[in-house]
């Protein structure tokens, strides 16, 4: 369920959330921080809290590494003991929240306009000389697909409220219609700089290079002849035109795809008609017309209409895209079978209204009207644009083998578990921390989940799947365990947008294997990254291997996507773990963990409480800070508690790929915050949250502070209506690490997009001088080019 048919359902801050919201807008939000905190005995690379919380349970590191921390469970007694003494100087050392003024009304940026924001950093990317020209392609291609989901599904959502009468969604001093309206307004601009750069910048790019894609009539008369060939034999068996009169109503247009609209004339009679034809969305988008020379094969369909409507004159001709709805809508409360309810709803999608029409330019006032009409799309959401549309399209030229327009190639390093070192020997004695794509998916946890099928000692595999790719070696693993007899419980996210009809497939796949499928909870997704093995060592004890992520298990996306991991063989997290899995398909109702934080149940309140932490530190004259890396940053109590924490003092570097409603530098407000985002090569996937210095030192150990990793991001959706876990990283030198690619991320010697407090994002590339400032992603794939060397 979309955040926009959350609230056309009901979903309003009404409840406990809007509650707990309110309180943090007042300051009222404190360090109610849940068991997962160390206790005095605490764990190597996790200071001491102060002593207000009571024992919950313990256990000890495998192989003599230091123990578990005697983890703890917050009451109202201790809590408020916590919050009288901390020290003994926190209250003295600043303002009650009762005498902390009330936050601005107008303290967060426009959601909307703030991912408007983050795509048009994509395309600047695309206009960028100095980034490789197929990537550049690929780039206009990314912009334009991201630009028909946020449609499909914020407009969507904006257009549902207004119908409905509701406000938007979560806290807004506008209404939906003035969020409309500016939405509208700047995807427009942004479409109309997409088509600019493809036709000013990219197209002779391409042509100096010897890549052309030409129009009809820019062909050779010999290409015109083999493409009338091609069009005879595989493109017209698969049209069927469609002419609209009394007779035949006007057609169903399909969401995305490309139509050409066609006025005929009789010429007998003079009668002129509208007719549609649909372009095949199964043939190549762009067709080869001799060595690197394309064609849109609309130009093709449109060079031959006459085949097509013998006998009648092409009076004019325009392509022509529409964009629907596309977010699910399943009543999971009626609906006993989750699975056969949501194919239904498969089928059902394609007739779901329309949020966007785009047209060339070129199209007449006269069949602009009437498309206008037909579709029942608002005026404001037509976009008239240079052909060629849907330029998502563009992907099959940017796979073009040129190398030298391309990224050079890159190999993963595969030292972080040596090749002849058994894995499960190598967990047994330390912690694995695995930075993708830098360092290799397959040879690390695709190789856990591999031995473990083959491996007669394993006893039981548990994994969650949100996304995997098409042909996945993790599923054909999973697949063999069970028909070797182990106990694979798999925890299979049908819902996953845009994956729906893939997993589904994959659920009857594992099922039919044996495998038990479980497919979540009710109302909720289950989007943590988790996997938990169960084997029996040789002194008959049973250990658990666990891998908690911050990417999907999907051995295609981690050679693209950035993201971090925990391969680790501690007994606590495989407790923690193990609970989790018994919460997801047994419906228990475990609420809190000693190493880990899940949403829905205590992940908000649990950042919320570290951050009302460090900013107790600071009011007490102690160091603090708060260091996030995330793709979104919009949860108002979230963000709310970090304006407390930067009026207090609290240095605070967020590291946000997209999304932030979080005002930085505001006098008064936000004046110790920095927003930083990295857009390149790879998608920037991974979540960390960090609190403390992360400094060592007996006069003040609680200083060093944790470091989380782990799926959510800081969004309703995430915290409310998800399966979240971030799990702490109790390994010292895992946790620098973790440090110092957020200190890396966030450096003035970084290239990155800077945000201000108006909502403008401002590239900053070059230094000074003119010189070009470090590409971190750049850096890393060096930096594991030498480890590899090394190993």
């Amino acid at each position: 369920m979309s955040d926009g048919e959350r609230g056309l359902l009901g979903g309003l801050d009404t409840g406990p959330e809007g509650e707990t919201r309110e309180a943090a807008a007042h300051g009222e939000v404190r360090d109610e921080m849940p068991p997962v905190t160390a206790s005095r005995e605490a764990p190597e690379g996790i200071a001491p809290v102060p002593e207000y919380r009571k024992t919950r349970k313990s256990g000890s590191r495998h192989n003599g590494h230091a123990a578990s921390a005697d983890h703890t469970r917050p009451d109202n007694h201790s809590s408020q003991k916590a919050k009288d003494s901390h020290n003994g100087q926190d209250d003295a050392a600043g303002p009650s929240p009762e005498d902390l003024p009330p936050l601005p009304a107008k303290r967060y940026l426009d959601r909307e306009e703030s991912w408007l924001r983050f795509n048009q950093r994509v395309l600047e990317l695309a206009e960028d000389e100095s980034v490789p020209l197929l990537e550049r392609v690929r780039f206009l291609a990314i912009f334009a697909s991201n630009l028909d989901e946020f449609f499909m599904v914020r407009v969507a959502g904006l257009m549902r409220r207004m119908a409905a009468g509701l406000p938007v969604e979560g806290v807004s001093v506008q209404l939906p219609g003035q969020v409309l309206n500016g939405t509208l307004e700047l995807a427009g601009r942004l479409t109309a700089r997409h088509a600019a750069c493809f036709t000013d910048r990219i197209l002779p790019a391409l042509s100096a290079n010897g890549i052309e894609l030409l129009r009809w009539k820019e062909l050779s008369s010999d290409e015109r002849a083999n493409l009338r060939e091609l069009f005879r034999e595989r493109i017209y068996p698969v049209l069927t035109p469609l002419v609209v009169d009394p007779a035949h109503p006007f057609p169903f247009i399909s969401g995305l795809s490309l139509n050409l609209a066609v006025m005929v004339a009789d010429p007998r009679t003079g009668a002129t008609m509208f007719a549609r034809v649909k372009v095949p969305p199964l043939l190549p988008r762009f067709l080869a017309v001799s060595p690197q020379r394309f064609v849109p094969i609309e130009d093709v369909i449109a060079a031959h209409l006459h085949q097509l409507f013998a006998g009648l004159d092409i009076v004019e001709r325009h392509v022509f895209r529409v964009t629907r709805v596309r977010d699910l809508e399943v009543d999971e409360d009626v609906t006993e079978d989750l699975l056969q309810a949501l194919e239904r709803e498969l089928l059902r999608r394609r007739f779901d209204p329309a949020v966007r029409l785009e047209v060339e330019d070129s199209m007449s006032s006269d069949v602009l009207d009437r498309l206008v009409t037909e579709l029942g799309v608002d005026r404001r959401a037509v976009y008239r644009v240079p052909g060629p549309l849907d330029l998502s399209g563009l992907n099959a030229i940017a796979d073009l083998d040129i190398g030298e327009l391309r990224y050079p190639p890159f190999v993963p390093s595969s030292s972080a578990i040596p090749k002849d070192t058994d894995i499960f020997a190598a967990l047994r004695e330390h912690d694995v921390l695995v930075h993708h794509p830098y360092e290799s998916f397959t040879t690390s946890v695709e190789r856990l989940i591999e031995a473990a099928a083959a491996d007669p000692n394993v006893l039981a595999i548990k994994q969650t799947l949100y996304r995997t790719s098409g042909d996945s070696p993790i599923v054909d693993a999973l697949i063999d365990a069970a028909e070797l007899g182990k106990q694979v419980v798999v925890v299979v996210e049908i819902k996953a947008r845009g994956d729906e009809r893939a997993n589904i497939a994959w659920a009857r796949k594992l099922e039919e294997a044996g495998c038990h499928v479980v497919y979540g909870f009710v109302g909720l997704k289950t989007h943590c990254k988790v996997l938990l093995i169960v084997r029996e060592e040789a002194d008959g004890t049973l250990l658990r291997y666990c891998h908690l992520g911050t990417g999907n298990y999907n051995p295609a996306t981690a050679r693209l996507y950035e993201d971090v991991g925990l391969l680790t063989a501690d007994p606590t997290v495989g407790e923690d773990v193990t609970d989790l899995f018994n919460h997801l398909t047994g419906y228990s109702r475990q609420d809190s963990y000693q190493q880990l934080l899940v949403a829905p149940e205590s992940l908000r309140a649990g950042l919320v409480g570290r951050i009302a932490h460090q900013t107790d530190r600071q009011r007490a004259g102690k160091s603090a800070r708060i260091q996030f890396k995330c793709n979104a940053l919009i949860d108002e109590v979230v963000v709310d508690a970090l304006y407390r924490a930067s009026q207090a003092g609290v240095p605070i570097d967020l590291w946000v790929r997209g999304i932030c409603t979080l005002r930085p530098g505001v006098p008064g407000l936000s004046e110790t915050v920095r927003v930083r985002s990295i857009l390149g090569r790879f998608l920037e996937h991974s979540r960390v949250y960090a609190f403390g210095t992360g400094e060592d030192g007996e006069a003040d150990p609680d200083a060093r502070g944790e470091v989380w990793l782990g799926s959510p991001d800081m969004m309703h959706r995430n915290l409310d209506r998800r399966v979240e876990t971030i799990v702490r990283v109790t390994d010292r030198g895992h946790a620098q690490e973790l440090r110092r690619l957020l200190e890396l991320g966030m450096s003035d010697e970084t290239a990155s997009w800077w945000l201000d407090a108006d909502g403008t994002w401002t590239r900053r590339d070059r230094g000074p001088h003119g010189e070009r400032l470090r590409d971190i992603q750049a850096m890393l794939i060096g930096d594991r080019r030498l480890r590899a060397a090394d190993g």
